[in-house]
């Protein structure tokens, strides 16, 4: 990643063209959990009541940005606070994939979960069908831990865990 910029920070209202484009790519609904276009006014409600405080949301989505410019976004979703845990997604635009940008979010990610959030274990379901994903999560060391079969339409997914050996 020689020289490679990535930071992450808070949507922002401005980001509502780049949330209406990716959330409707309609060619990765497969990994994930959306199944049905989302609007312009869907994604402005959502941006405006974010608080920001992932632990009152029950989930953090922050925008991945690549030397400056939007790139994708990094979200825990399914935050535990009693068990100290939540899963993880990446998705980085069709444009600037190819570059690190996926490894060092979720790398960044991870030091704000486990460091400022305190949570003890990330995971990542993953669709078999998703390679780029399965090899983005093992590349970073997490752990397989269960196969769920038959998961998806396309079939079965991987979980992914990693723990904060810190703790």
């Amino acid at each position: 990643m020689d020289g490679l910029r990535v930071m992450l920070r808070k949507v922002e209202p401005t980001d509502l063209p780049f949330l209406y484009e990716w959330e409707n790519d309609s060619r990765v609904w497969q990994y994930g959990a959306t199944h049905n276009p989302l609007s312009h006014s869907d994604l402005q409600d959502y941006i405006e009541s974010t608080t920001g405080d992932a632990f009152r949301d029950g989930q953090l989505r922050l925008i991945i940005c690549l030397d400056g410019a939007s790139a994708g976004c990094v979200d825990l979703y399914d935050i535990d606070v009693r068990n100290r845990k939540a899963g993880m997604g990446v998705y980085v635009s069709e444009a600037m994939r190819g570059r690190g940008a996926g490894q060092e979010a979720v790398r960044q990610m991870e030091q704000l979960a486990f460091g400022q959030m305190g949570l003890r274990m990330l995971y990542a379901v993953v669709s078999e069908a998703n390679e780029a994903g399965n090899r983005l999560y093992k590349q970073l060391n997490y752990q397989p831990s269960a196969r769920l079969k038959d998961w998806t339409l396309e079939g079965d997914a991987q979980v992914w865990q990693k723990r904060n050996i810190s703790l």
